[in-house]
């Protein structure tokens, strides 16, 4: 199960990362034209939904481990 937490959270910093790229990208040149602009947006924008995607489906994940008895909650005990 860790493996596959680890494996998410990966994939969810990836995607954020590579949204950013592509936004620290964005800025216009001399030589850049409009719609190269506009296909730049697009990858940002697939990236951050991918991102949320992955985000949704892990929790979903996480919650079905615990349905499952897949993963237990250890917390904080309640007893002093």
């Amino acid at each position: 199960m860790k493996f596959v937490f680890l494996l998410a959270f990966i994939g969810i910093l990836g995607a954020l990362g590579a949204a950013g790229l592509f936004m620290l990208k964005n800025g216009k040149s001399a030589n850049q034209q409009e719609g190269d602009s506009s296909q730049r947006s697009s990858r940002m924008a697939r990236a951050l939904a991918l991102r949320v995607g992955l985000s949704v489906a892990l929790f979903l994940f996480i919650l079905l481990s615990y349905l499952m008895g897949w993963i237990t909650p250890t917390g904080l005990p309640l007893q002093r």
